[in-house]
């Protein structure tokens, strides 16, 4: 009898403050869709996780799906409709994406996870960002992308 596959969890449930900050504490990136509890996480990017995990096949890059309703955290994202995507590395904020625009979150993701090994490498300086606010004018999709500097 053939022995059965472990099941590889892809992205961590975080649906409490306790949870999240546990998992800002993990080393590596962080990819982290964060949701309304009436609309659930965004289902489309699944598929592009798991193609980027089989890619990369990185203990260095993780994703998770966190409810804002639970985290006290993440309450400026709620009563927001469009998905957003932050990145965390180190503890903190180094990069978002809004809306599920799969070549950008792609793209987001392999360069983030370039410049968190050469932090982590090298010892270069991680430079976090604010998440702010966009405006139509700016567009539905924005990226917030770290911008580091060699010693």
């Amino acid at each position: 009898m053939a022995a059965k596959k472990k099941e590889v969890v892809l992205q961590i449930n975080i649906n409490s403050q306790e949870l999240w900050e546990e998992m800002l504490c993990l080393k590596g990136l962080i990819v982290v869709d964060v949701y309304q509890a009436w609309c659930g996480p965004c289902k489309t990017v699944v598929d592009l996780f798991q193609k980027i995990r089989n890619e990369v096949g990185s203990d260095l890059l993780h994703f998770a799906v966190a409810e804002v309703d639970s985290i006290d955290s993440l309450e400026k994202y709620r009563g927001k409709c469009e998905p957003v995507f932050l990145f965390y590395a180190g503890g903190e904020l180094v990069a978002a994406v809004r809306g599920a625009n799969a070549p950008l979150l792609q793209k987001t993701i392999l360069e983030q996870l370039a410049v968190e090994r050469k932090v982590l490498e090298h010892g270069r300086q991680r430079v976090v960002v604010q998440d702010r606010a966009f405006s139509k004018e700016e567009g539905k999709v924005a990226v917030l992308q770290e911008q580091w500097k060699a010693k």
